[in-house]
């Protein structure tokens, strides 16, 4: 009987896709793939992430992400091993069935997942496995921008400061054109095995809102953003208006690096220094990379204050005294506050698991403020009910409009949601389009239907049975208490 023929192909590596499902610059893929054969994997650990894993929205987004990069990888000749369980037993069981040696995977920084792959690390490379970690999902890495004193950052502005006055980050690399695949493939799950998607279907809105995967990224990158470009500045400000970027999901999952999206805006000079602070053209470029920063911003300090998703950073607001007001969370969380800025915010999350930026943070401000709720309350709903949610830009923005964490607003600032939808949603069309039973009124009134004269709510449809709710609380009122609890915090 004739002898079966050696393998000469070297040993695949295997390269573990988390928060980085994408092929371009991809530092850890384009290593793999210069070694020789290639094993991309993805591993649902449903208790790595340790109390934060992904919510509800963040589940569908990462069904379909899958979904597009294994069809990525398959045009090159490769596919997507899907499994599920416990990370380091999966990879252990993958080594001794491929026969790999070396395993190669990209940083994260959230607490329970760095601490989760430090312990992955140790223990195969005492098993002899050579294993590698890449940097790919910041421009920076946390532990490199430090202060004067060899502090981290704490404030943005000075954080922003230090990235303008350095070089420009690396060139994007470009995706490989093959994989070289294994003589065998190890078994993988079906991808509808994970049971990523609700088995309720609630998610019309998010599909008619949204392309999730590096293919719909890279095409928000080439059509979307030199449209919305030159008016960046002023239109990222304004629901009313597409001018926003989209792109906050897909840099979460990683289906775009933040090298190429600070290379999208233009005017890219490698490594002879940033002129972003220039006037003129530079000046929506500027902007643009400036929001990029504050993602940079967020995991600087999620890496060096890892207790912030639960604990405030400024000590004192452990103090603070927090209502417990189930019903109120309730209004607040269904779009019911009658307050037509906070509740179009609020359904516009519920309906395609996103919020204008501007938005979130009055809508934040109203929980913390006006309901005197905690901050961490809104951080789980929204962790729950966004695309986007990331842990770092998510404590950022609560302990921001909670004024307990860094470069935060004082908390005795306090959003009026009358004057900002005024001011930003002059004339009514995003609360028309998000609170519908108030399409009818005129915009003088939009922003605060029950100062309307009953003959104008009359008009607009909202007689008897077709009620809007009145504010759950007066501004006037919700402002004095507020600043009362922070007087009662200060002792």
């Amino acid at each position: 009987m004739a002898s079966a023929p050696k393998n000469t192909q070297s040993p695949p590596t295997l390269l573990w896709f988390r928060q980085d499902l994408r092929l371009s610059d991809h530092p850890a893929l384009t290593e793999a793939a210069c070694r020789g054969p290639v094993i991309p994997v993805y591993i649902l650990d449903e208790q790595g992430d340790g109390a934060w894993a992904p919510g509800a929205a963040s589940r569908w987004w990462l069904h379909h992400s899958l979904a597009d990069l294994d069809s990525s990888l398959r045009k090159l000749g490769s596919r997507l091993i899907l499994r599920r369980g416990e990370s380091l037993a999966e990879l252990r069981a993958l080594i001794r069935t491929t026969g790999s040696h070396c395993l190669h995977f990209s940083r994260r920084y959230e607490p329970a997942a760095a601490a989760r792959d430090q312990e992955i690390l140790a223990a195969l490379r005492s098993e002899g496995v050579a294993v590698e970690v890449f940097a790919s999902a910041l421009l920076h890495e946390p532990e490199s921008i430090r202060t004067q004193t060899g502090k981290p950052y704490q404030v943005f502005t000075p954080f922003w400061k230090n990235l303008q006055s350095g070089a420009d980050p690396l060139p994007p690399l470009l995706a490989p054109k093959r994989l070289a695949a294994p003589d065998a493939w190890p078994d993988s799950l079906d991808l509808r095995a994970l049971d990523l998607l609700p088995r309720n279907d609630w998610a019309a809105g998010l599909r008619e809102s949204w392309r999730p995967g590096a293919t719909g990224a890279k095409a928000l990158l080439r059509d979307h953003l030199p449209d919305i470009l030159p008016h960046y500045p002023e239109g990222r400000d304004r629901p009313d208006r597409d001018g926003t970027s989209r792109l906050s999901p897909h840099l979460h999952f990683g289906e775009v690096g933040a090298r190429e999206a600070w290379a999208a805006a233009g005017g890219y000079r490698g490594n002879q220094g940033n002129t972003n602070a220039t006037p003129g053209p530079d000046g929506p470029r500027a902007a643009w990379r400036r929001q990029l920063a504050w993602r940079e911003f967020s995991h600087h300090l999620l890496a060096h204050f890892p207790c912030t998703p639960d604990q405030p950073l400024r000590p004192a607001f452990a103090a603070f005294p927090w209502l417990a007001d189930p019903v109120s969370l309730r209004a607040w969380q269904q779009g019911r506050t009658g307050y037509p800025y906070v509740d179009a915010g609020m359904r516009q999350l519920w309906a395609t698991g996103w919020m204008h930026n501007r938005v979130r943070m009055v809508a934040g401000s109203f929980l913390v403020k006006h309901l005197l709720l905690p901050w961490q309350a809104g951080a789980r709903w929204f962790w729950d009910t966004l695309v986007d949610a990331d842990l770092a830009q998510n404590t950022l923005g609560w302990q921001w409009v909670a004024g307990c964490g860094a470069d935060a607003a004082p908390y005795f600032r306090i959003f009026n949601p009358v004057t900002q939808g005024e001011g930003f949603d002059p004339e009514g069309a995003y609360v028309k389009r998000w609170v519908p039973e108030l399409a009818g009124l005129p915009a003088v009134w939009i922003h605060k239907p029950w100062e309307a004269p009953e003959a104008v709510l009359r008009a607009a449809g909202l007689g008897p049975g077709r009620s809007y709710p009145a504010p759950i609380i007066a501004h006037a009122e919700a402002r004095t208490r507020a600043l009362a609890a922070l007087a009662f915090m200060k002792g």
